[in-house]
């Protein structure tokens, strides 16, 4: 799963690489984001709430997130996260907490919390089930626009699409944290081999938190327990070139 930031979907599906994608893969044309800032929406990608956060600062939940379920439940998890150095509180430029929803659950900084640069070693490996990946704030487009942000995954979608861990029913979400432009909608691509085409059912980050739930046989966390999933979809060997729901 890759987060990049503020871009609406018109924006997103203009850019060469990330229109390359939606092509050749699928894209869901009717989701939207839960509006700004940045956090609430990361925290609503984990743990199915927004927390009645407001504010891009930190707050220690008293709350599960994706991460906790999945190291209780013993499968393999990495966020991987440009520009950190070994600390979720004090990591250097382009690196930004706030961008980094894990150590909200509890206050701590999990051991699964790795450098970006972490990712082309563990795909040529052990991928763990669930990769989450922060690109630092030039490179996700909060800085330095979407045009960025798609030349980085012209870079970076190669890498994960030639692994072994993609290959073998692997999929890949890249979604944007929220609208720059105010009308609330956001791309999402889904990225595996047995999908193609639009998706037009009405998603969100809770669909998409239910949608990784399921893949990974996790019970649902918050809101994503009455959201719509893709799991379906996902699971069909093949599928129309439109698919509503």
């Amino acid at each position: 799963m890759i987060v990049l930031e503020n871009s609406s979907s018109q924006q997103a599906l203009q850019q060469p690489y990330i229109s390359s994608l939606a092509d050749r893969y699928a894209v869901a044309t009717n989701y939207h984001d839960l509006g700004e800032p940045s956090l609430p929406n990361y925290l609503a990608m984990t743990s199915g709430s927004t927390w009645g956060i407001t504010d891009n600062e930190f707050h220690s939940l008293p709350a599960t997130g994706i991460g906790n379920q999945l190291t209780k439940s013993r499968v393999s998890w990495k966020a991987y996260m440009e520009g950190f150095t070994g600390d979720c509180f004090d990591s250097p430029y382009p690196y930004a907490l706030k961008h980094n929803p894990f150590p909200y659950y509890g206050g701590e900084c999990p051991p699964n919390v790795v450098p970006m640069t972490d990712l082309v070693t563990d795909l040529n490996g052990h991928t763990p089930w669930l990769s989450w990946i922060t690109p630092g704030l030039c490179n996700d487009g909060h800085d330095c626009g979407v045009r960025t942000a798609d030349r980085w995954l012209s870079r970076v979608v190669p890498q994960i699409t030639s692994s072994a861990a993609w290959r073998k029913d692997g999929v890949l979400f890249i979604t944007w944290d929220e609208s720059d432009t105010g009308d609330g909608q956001v791309a999402l691509l889904v990225v595996a081999p047995k999908i193609r085409g639009d998706i037009t059912t009405r998603l969100d980050h809770f669909a998409l938190l239910a949608t990784i739930s399921d893949l990974l046989h996790l019970p649902r966390l918050g809101l994503a327990k009455q959201a719509n999933s893709l799991n379906r979809q996902l699971q069909a060997e093949t599928t129309s070139s439109k698919t509503g729901g």
